[in-house]
């Protein structure tokens, strides 16, 4: 019994930490958001609907604490991560597209106040005791499946865009490993409502994983096809606009040795200066014939 009770305690430990870990790993991406000022990409739901399941789980475990179940574990790390995510969610009002802040604004309003406060009179006053427990269990159940099916919305955007700025990978890792913890803190304790959706939570987790390691080199790798493109179109640009300022001007000055260039990039450099002379050559020899003709 004592080696149950330590277990499970070790558990629910080890659950609260990483659970925090997955309520700070999305403080990368609000770090880009401040930096850029703009949420890009980026969506609410994940946070909204984790806000909402913490104050979910806060009313289970108030409710269980109600039947002499001890229930600090739980009242602990989901009051941290209600904190969190508000603070999540007002950084991205802040900064978000007016369409993108309304609709944001909405879900907070449809979800953590109506539905969240329906839900806690309807059970106050229509259920007791055991009944009430249960209604909550399975209310939290369903929205704890939410949490973790929520990031799965952003695959799309992944898949179609190729690229994962916006899934981070810790989150997806840390989720992974708190449902580890907590389905065996549920499983030791008996407590199925916080123990099986876990199972569906891990594999939600794999998944996520999976498709970050498919896609985390597309992105750079289709972002590099047009930066060549550019650089070839800037260099023409220069040479054009150096015969235009200063005729006596050589490539040879504009490539100047004491820029760090690799031996490749100056490779492409000296091949798509060639073709820009040998453009303007064929450019003024059909403007000298042109020129012939009609003399």
């Amino acid at each position: 019994m004592a080696l149950h009770h330590t277990l499970s305690l070790a558990f629910g430990l080890l659950g609260n930490i990483i659970s925090l870990l997955v309520f700070l790993a999305p403080v990368p991406t609000f770090y880009t958001v401040y930096k850029k000022k703009t949420t890009e990409g980026f969506q609410a739901l994940p946070y909204v609907i984790g806000l909402l399941s913490s104050m979910m789980y806060v009313y289970y475990a108030l409710l269980k604490e109600e039947l002499k179940e001890d229930a600090t574990l739980v009242i602990t790390i989901n009051s941290v991560g209600c904190v969190i995510e508000t603070i999540y969610i007002a950084l991205f009002l802040f900064y978000a597209p007016k369409k993108a802040r309304i609709s944001t604004a909405t879900l907070l309003f449809l979800l953590n106040l109506f539905s969240y406060g329906m839900m806690v009179v309807l059970t106050r006053f229509l259920a007791t005791g055991e009944t009430r427990f249960k209604i909550v269990g399975w209310i939290c159940l369903v929205f704890s499946l939410s949490v973790f099916v929520a990031p799965l919305g952003v695959l799309r955007q992944v898949i179609r865009t190729k690229s994962v700025e916006f899934m981070p990978f810790p989150l997806s890792f840390f989720l992974t490993l708190g449902a580890v913890a907590w389905f065996f803190y549920g499983f030791l304790i008996k407590d199925y409502y916080i123990a099986f959706p876990n199972i569906l939570g891990f594999f939600f987790g794999v998944v996520q994983m999976a498709v970050y390691v498919v896609y985390k080199n597309a992105k750079k790798f289709l972002e590099d096809q047009p930066k060549v493109q550019e650089l070839s179109e800037h260099i023409i640009d220069v040479m054009k606009i150096s015969t235009l300022v200063c005729p006596e001007l050589s490539p040879a000055v504009i490539l100047n040795p004491t820029v760090d260039i690799t031996n490749d990039m100056i490779e492409v450099v000296q091949n798509i200066i060639v073709m820009a002379e040998k453009t303007e050559k064929t450019k003024e020899a059909a403007i000298d014939d042109d020129f012939s003709t009609k003399v």
